[in-house]
Order: C-alpha cells, then sequence, then structure tokens
C-alpha cells in the first residue's frame, strides 16, 4: 500500500480539471438558489411549502459553499475574471469572505489534526495532559469553543462573529470584505424585515442561513472530530496520515452528497485538495488506500458520540470524554 509522497503523487491523477463541468456545476446551483428563495417570498404560496423551499435552499447553500470552497483550493475554474468576481461574490454572500477563508483554510489543511489551543481555521483540540494546567477560564473557553451549541448555532459563532466581526476587528485593512459581508447580510435582513414582515424574513432569510451554517459547521467538525480519530504533536505530524488516519469517510444518501458537493468524501480532499469536488468519489474508488477508512453519518446517536468527546488521550490513542477524564 502506497504511503507519503507517493500516495499523494498518484492521487494526482484525477486532479484534472472538466472546465465544462465546473460551470455546469456552478451554474445549476446558482439557478436552484435564485428558483427556491424566490418561491419563499411567494405570500400566495402555503406557508408549509414556503417552508419546504426554504430548507431547500439551506441545502442549497451548503453546496454552493462547497463549490466555492473548491474555488479557493485552485481545483476548480481558475485563471477566470468571470469566476474570479463571481466567487468573491459568493463568499461575500455566504459570509465566508476570501481574505479570511482562504487564510484561515489553508491553515486548517497544513495542520490538521495537530493538538492545539489556538484551533485557527478548526475546533481547538489538546492532550489532557495539557488540559489540567489549564487555568479555570482557559479551560471553560476551551470547552465553550467545542460545546454542541457552538456548533450548531454556527451562523452566529462561526460565520458572522470568528469569519468577519472578528477578523475585521483584529484587522481592519486586511479584512475590508468581512465587513462588507456584515453590512451586506445586515442590511439585507433587515430590509426583508421591515418591508415584508417578520414571517418571510425567518422563511426566507434566516431559515437558510442558520440551516446552512449549522450543517457546515457540524460537517467540519465531526469530520475531523469522531472516536477513531488520531491526533498528533506537531514534530509527529505527517501529512498523508492525518489526512487518512484523522478525517473521516461521512456516510450519506446520493442526494445528500449531491447536496453536500461530495464535502463527505472529506479524507480524498485532505490528501489532495486540488482534487475537484465531482470527482472525490472516482478518486476513492480508484486508490484501494482510500476506501478503509473511519465513517461518519448523520445518525443522532453518532452526533452525539462526536460531539461528546473533548481531549486526545496519547495513553489510550483515542479521544475521551470530560467522564472519561
Amino acid at each position: 500500500m502506497r504511503t507519503g509522497k507517493e500516495l499523494i503523487a498518484a492521487s494526482k491523477e484525477f486532479t484534472g480539471e472538466i472546465r465544462s463541468r465546473s460551470w455546469s456545476e456552478l451554474f445549476i446551483t446558482l439557478v436552484l438558489i435564485a428558483l427556491t428563495l424566490s418561491l419563499t417570498f411567494v405570500g400566495s404560496i402555503p406557508a408549509p411549502v414556503r417552508l419546504v423551499f426554504s430548507i431547500i435552499t439551506g441545502l442549497l447553500y451548503v453546496r454552493a459553499f462547497v463549490i466555492y470552497h473548491d474555488y479557493q483550493h485552485r481545483a476548480i475554474l481558475q485563471n477566470s475574471k468571470v469566476a474570479s468576481v463571481m466567487m468573491q461574490g459568493i463568499g461575500i454572500y455566504l459570509l465566508a469572505p476570501e481574505n479570511i477563508w482562504k487564510r484561515s483554510h489553508e491553515h486548517h489543511h497544513n495542520n490538521n489534526s495537530k493538538l492545539t489551543l489556538s484551533g485557527i481555521g478548526s475546533y481547538p483540540t489538546i492532550c489532557k495532559n495539557r488540559y489540567v494546567t489549564l487555568t479555570k477560564n482557559e479551560k471553560l473557553l476551551y470547552l465553550i469553543n467545542r460545546h454542541p451549541l457552538t456548533v450548531i448555532f454556527g451562523y452566529f459563532t462561526l460565520f458572522i462573529y470568528w469569519l468577519n466581526l472578528k477578523s475585521f476587528v483584529q484587522s481592519a485593512g486586511k479584512h475590508l470584505d468581512s465587513l462588507a459581508a456584515l453590512v451586506f447580510h445586515f442590511a439585507a435582513g433587515a430590509a426583508i424585515l421591515v418591508y415584508l414582515g417578520t414571517f418571510t424574513f425567518f422563511i426566507s432569510w434566516f431559515i437558510p442561513f442558520f440551516l446552512a451554517f449549522a450543517m457546515g459547521s457540524y460537517l467540519f467538525y465531526c469530520q475531523h472530530n469522531f472516536p477513531d480519530a488520531k491526533f498528533s504533536e506537531n514534530h509527529d505530524w505527517k501529512y498523508d496520515h492525518a489526512a487518512l488516519a484523522s478525517t473521516s469517510l461521512m456516510k450519506m444518501s446520493p442526494v445528500m452528497h449531491w447536496f453536500t458537493a461530495n464535502i463527505g468524501y472529506h479524507h480524498v480532499h485532505h490528501l489532495n485538495s486540488r482534487i475537484p469536488f465531482y470527482r472525490l468519489k472516482e478518486a476513492m474508488e480508484g486508490m484501494p488506500e482510500l476506501k478503509n477508512v473511519s465513517t461518519t453519518s448523520w445518525h443522532p446517536l453518532e452526533m452525539v458520540r462526536c460531539f461528546r468527546l473533548k481531549l486526545w488521550d496519547a495513553d489510550r490513542g483515542k479521544m475521551i470524554t470530560l467522564n472519561q477524564l
């Protein structure tokens, strides 16, 4: 079985973009968003039906976000001025402006599964021995950052606060696009609330974003925080090992794989982020080394198991809960 540079080199076979497909996938996604979102504003449609369109819009936001994320990884639509402008707009609309997202997410890929308290581009994870040395306030902040509500309410915690408000306050000159994202988001939301009413605001604006960001935050969390995940100190870290031992394959239905643009094949994406989202499954099936990896799912019990994990126990070689500590 191939490992290290040999395995990464083999994955390059699947990095070839099909430009026409990249455009068609993006176009179909944006057209569907425009359709389902517009239907949430139609007052003559029964409220339950509008709610269904609201949920579908949220799912489509997840798909659009992953496509945008692929563009930032330089996997699709590079050297296109049209794509560049469109993606900048998508990033601002989805509260993930290019400057902070690209920097923090690249850090995540280059430090996936390293034990760290900072959690830049990810959720912080430390070993039990370090945890017991923290002050009471440091322990509280660490646990808040990993709390289920922090993940589920990712709309506020990750997207509004961390990616935009915090980044702009800390470095305004570098993150003007974060300010633009916040101004547009709140101005548009306020306009809908004032002119179209509370119900339309929740159906057309709040619910799609809340759902999309809750799903996105959980996907980001659970695919690196699961019972079999392996963590290591910086000096023991290896890129290919982090991709295969610290990143999960998320089991979903074909429909959910479509809505999440195949991000469930996350271990393949972490092995080589230049593989377009529509070739991730192909890459996994074409490389035997990528088939026997840990899995996660949307099952409620599986979600609880992932949420309960708090610390890395080097003696046991696995993540543990606070009760186990």
